[in-house]
């Protein structure tokens, strides 16, 4: 039975690998792990393996099925999310509750593309500043509850240094749902920081705002390179911050067509370079576009 499980485990993550369409994963959700799939048509077959074997055959099966389940749920998050880096003024700003005048829509922030500078805010198009609108866009095509990540390289028209880029990594976490507490949100913050870190990380929320969430947080976890003593990445305070927090704004809950009396949730949005200068005790951001061998070389 053993290698008979094997055997399937490995078709069906040739299956996932290939699949190009929600659809497809579906498909193939239903062939292995579904009430008539392969894999859980073997446990029917358990009663016939030895006695002795049974537990082990059964934490085998089990396992199998899970790693099917996690392998689609992140190949669906690759498709949903491939999204283009290129996107339109109304869902960079627009849905997101950003004020007609609000500064991150001049091009001193906001990277507009020459010939798509101009019209209605659904012609205007730019780099994508963040990655909140393609969670607007997740919504307004699918059934609530909500809950997933996903990461993306987004663009911000500002001055380098050892703490800024014009072009670097974000992790979006959204949850969604009926009744979701403000601790639901605290507990998924310090879950994902301590998966990264492989340790509990302080963390301190401050008052804050920004237009999609309300209320917001400016979310600061503790200097990794310096373990808080103060140094030049966290400004020498033992803090830096990582993401901006919060309850959806009502009006955001509306854009992706949901009824804010009804549904709330919790969102942050993570620099992902941030995190990876706090795992790794890099000082400057900009060594990880350098190209510089002998930076790079260090993470192979």
């Amino acid at each position: 039975m053993k290698d008979k499980i094997n055997s399937i485990l490995s078709e069906a993550k040739g299956k996932i690998s290939d699949a190009v369409s929600e659809g497809e994963l579906q498909n193939v959700k239903s062939a292995y792990i579904g009430k008539q799939g392969s894999l859980s048509l073997l446990m029917k077959e358990i009663p016939t393996v030895d006695v002795a074997l049974r537990p082990e055959m059964g934490k085998l099966l089990n396992q199998a099925k899970n790693e099917v389940k996690d392998l689609i749920d992140e190949k669906r998050m690759e498709l949903v999310f491939e999204e283009d880096e290129i996107t339109s003024e109304m869902y960079a700003f627009d849905k997101l509750n950003f004020p007609p005048n609000h500064p991150a829509r001049e091009s001193m922030d906001t990277y507009w593309l020459e010939g798509h500078d101009s019209g209605s805010t659904n012609e205007k198009l730019c780099l994508r500043p963040h990655l909140t609108g393609g969670s607007v866009r997740y919504m307004q095509t699918h059934k609530p509850p909500y809950r997933f990540v996903y990461p993306g390289r987004v663009y911000r028209n500002e001055t380098t240094d050892a703490h800024h880029e014009r072009a670097f990594f974000q992790y979006e976490a959204l949850i969604v749902d009926k009744d979701i507490t403000f601790t639901s949100g605290k507990v998924m913050i310090k879950s994902i920081l301590s998966k990264v870190f492989g340790t509990d990380v302080p963390v301190r929320m401050r008052s804050g705002f920004f237009p999609f969430v309300e209320p917001g947080f400016e979310i600061d976890m503790q200097c990794q390179v310096c373990g808080g003593k103060g140094c030049s990445v966290c400004k020498h305070v033992g803090w830096i911050e990582v993401m901006p927090g919060g309850s959806p704004h009502p009006n955001v809950l509306r854009a992706a067509g949901l009824d804010p009396d009804e549904y709330t949730g919790f969102y942050v949005n993570i620099g992902l370079d941030r995190l990876v200068m706090m795992r790794y005790g890099v000082d400057d951001v900009r060594l990880f576009h350098s190209a510089d061998l002998r930076f790079l070389k260090q993470f192979r």
